[in-house]
């Protein structure tokens, strides 16, 4: 891969990471509920997640996935559903359980509660069929014929985890700089973060397998 094919590639990346999708949404409801630190260790999860994927992409098992609408149409499904437990959760939890920018109450303390954050990122990540589609759709467009691609796509891999760092510090933070406001409205910000998460439901419903 050249310079100027990467550099072409991190700027197509960086949008695709920016994009307020469901992973995003949720870090943004984390850093609003949780803070920055926790928030920006739960991102952990999301990345393994797409590890996963670039893997499965690179190995060229994704071209099943695009081909195949049942498989498709089941861990879309299976996504949505997650995000609307989580997002009606949040939604019906009592004010006590709202502790905005993790500044008060306790709801994440220790590793145990960091691991639940992960989880739920890397849950929403596998959840989503169309992040497997990107990486099937939009790498080998920067494949170099010639050379060989696993070391490509372990470039662009790498390089797609960094904007996905990115666009989680941003939307963490964005959620941290609002939580102050809402420091006495714990009832809001549970009505705030389970719309946003029913919100990414509602996105990834409707998403299709036209990349």
């Amino acid at each position: 891969m050249t310079f100027d094919a990467w550099f072409v590639f991190v700027a197509a990346a960086t949008l695709i990471s920016l994009s307020p999708g469901a992973n995003n949404l949720l870090a943004l409801t984390n850093g609003l509920r949780y803070g920055a630190t926790p928030s920006l260790a739960a991102v952990g999860g999301r990345l393994g997640a797409f590890v996963v994927m670039i893997v499965i992409a690179a190995l060229g098992l994704g071209a099943v996935l695009a081909a195949s609408e049942l498989a498709f149409q089941i861990i879309k499904w299976a996504g949505v559903a997650y995000l609307v437990y989580l997002g009606l959760r949040a939604f019906l939890a009592p004010a006590a359980a709202a502790t905005p920018g993790g500044q008060r109450g306790g709801a994440v303390s220790g590793a145990q509660s960091w691991a639940t954050l992960a989880r739920r990122e890397f849950l929403v990540a596998v959840g989503n069929p169309k992040a497997i589609l990107v990486f099937t759709a939009v790498f080998p467009q920067f494949l170099v014929a010639g050379e060989a691609a696993l070391p490509q796509f372990a470039v662009m891999g790498l390089t797609f985890l960094v904007t996905e760092c990115l666009a989680a510090f941003t939307y963490v933070f964005s959620g941290k700089v609002f939580a102050p406001l809402l420091r006495d409205r714990a009832a809001l910000v549970n009505r705030i973060t389970g719309g946003l998460l029913l919100a990414a439901a509602g996105l990834l419903a409707s998403a299709s397998r036209r990349a």
